[in-house]
């Protein structure tokens, strides 16, 4: 599969976040090995596991060896939740793919930020229009 599949299915994952995840956004989350898909996640229910935590509930052990394809940028606070980029680092995520920035004001790059000073690679804008589309309707 390519990364456009990969991301295109994190889309089709976060679909199963509504609408249990209202009034969060619904985020979709794809982990890859080797080009296998070894875990998938999405939003839960505000105070429970946001897309990236869902899917690194998952699998175990460090995943430098691994990409992670998420649907909006990885939040950088701790809030109901921890913060998804820093467990994102903690987890040694080998590249990392976001379709879009987080819109919200708490976060807008900053989880990003947090991501780029460990993770080797990371790309923003893959499907980017098809994400955003999806997720205009909910702005969280």
């Amino acid at each position: 599969m390519s990364h456009e599949a990969f991301m295109l299915l994190a889309l089709a994952v976060s679909e199963q976040a509504l609408p249990d995840c209202l009034p969060n956004p619904p985020v979709g989350c794809v982990i890859v090995r080797d080009g296998k898909v070894i875990a998938t996640g999405y939003t839960h229910a505000p105070g429970l596991h946001h897309a990236e935590m869902d899917a690194l509930s998952k699998v175990s052990g460090s995943l430098e060896d691994c990409d992670m394809y998420v649907t909006l940028e990885p939040c950088s606070f701790t809030g109901r939740t921890p913060s998804c980029a820093r467990a994102l680092v903690k987890r040694n995520i080998g590249r990392l793919f976001v379709s879009v920035i987080d819109p919200h004001p708490r976060n807008q790059g900053k989880g990003i930020d947090i991501v780029r000073k460990d993770v080797p690679r990371v790309e923003i804008g893959l499907c980017a229009s098809e994400v955003s589309t999806f997720l205009t309707p909910y702005p969280g």
